[in-house]
C-alpha cells in the first residue's frame, strides 16, 4: 500500500512540473514587399558612328579616320571628358554588288570602314547640342540613347526601404485583420532590384541648324527593389 501511494505521489508531483500546455512552434508569416522609385535621370549615354566608303580600303580608313578624329575633338571641346569617351567598335570590309548573272560570284565594288564610340554625358541640358555638333562634324549613325543616374546606389536604397515598407503594411493589414500579434522577424531577403536604362531608339541623321538643337525628351528612370519577409505570429 505504501508503495502504491509513493507512486501516486511521484505522478502528481511530474504533472505539477509540467505546464498545462505544451507550446507548439509558431506560424510564420511569410510575406514579400515591393519598392518603386523614379527619379528624373541625370546621365546618358550616347551611341555615335561614322561610316565612309571608298574603293580602296585604305581610301575609306583615312576617310573614316578623319572623320571620327574630328568627332572627338568636338566631344571634348563640348566638355566631354577622355574617361568618358570609349571606342566601341570599328569594322573594316567590302562592298559588294550582287545585280550580276545568277551563279556569278558577286563583285567587290569598294570598301567600307565603321567606327564607334560610347559617349557618357552629364550635363543632360547640353545633349541635344552635342547631338547637333556631332552630326555636324562627321558622325553618320546614333546608334541609340540611354539615360541613367550617376548615383544609383542611392536610389536603389530607397527602393529597398519602399519594399519593406510595403510588406510591413501588408503584414500589419493581415495581423490585424486575423486578431493576432506580429511577432519577432525571423528572416529577411531581397530578390533583386532592377535599375533599367531607359533606352530611345536610333535616331535619323539629319544636320540640325545651330539654333535648333536635337530635341531630347529624358523621361524618369524607375528604379524597383523586391524583398521576402517571415515573421512569427503570437
Amino acid at each position: 500500500m505504501l508503495n502504491k501511494f509513493i507512486a501516486v505521489l511521484v505522478v502528481v508531483s511530474a504533472f505539477m512540473a509540467t505546464p498545462a500546455f505544451a507550446e507548439g512552434p509558431k506560424r510564420p508569416l511569410v510575406l514579400s514587399g515591393h519598392g518603386e522609385v523614379k527619379m528624373a535621370p541625370d546621365m546618358a549615354i550616347v551611341d555615335l558612328g561614322t561610316v565612309s566608303q571608298a574603293l580602296t580600303a585604305k581610301a575609306a580608313l583615312d576617310a573614316n579616320t578623319a572623320k571620327m578624329s574630328a568627332l572627338i575633338d568636338v566631344l571634348k571641346t563640348a566638355g566631354i571628358e577622355d574617361k568618358d569617351i570609349q571606342t566601341s567598335n570599328f569594322n573594316v570590309g567590302p562592298r559588294y554588288d550582287n545585280s550580276g548573272n545568277s551563279g556569278q560570284p558577286p563583285k567587290i565594288t569598294g570598301y567600307e570602314v565603321s567606327n564607334g564610340v560610347s559617349v557618357i554625358v552629364h550635363k543632360l541640358d547640353g545633349l541635344g547640342a552635342i547631338l547637333d555638333k556631332a552630326v555636324g562634324a562627321g558622325s553618320n549613325q546614333i546608334n541609340g540613347i540611354s539615360f541613367g543616374l550617376d548615383n544609383a546606389h542611392a536610389a536603389q536604397d530607397e527602393a529597398r526601404k519602399a519594399a519593406v515598407m510595403d510588406a510591413l503594411s501588408k503584414a500589419k493589414v493581415l495581423t490585424d485583420a486575423a486578431g493576432v500579434k506580429l511577432g519577432a522577424l525571423q528572416s529577411m531577403s531581397e530578390q533583386g532590384g532592377i535599375m533599367p536604362m531607359a533606352k530611345m531608339a536610333s535616331m535619323q541623321v539629319t544636320r540640325m541648324a545651330a539654333s535648333a538643337p536635337v530635341p531630347v525628351a529624358q523621361g524618369q528612370i524607375e528604379v524597383t527593389a523586391d524583398v521576402n519577409m517571415v515573421w512569427e505570429m503570437e
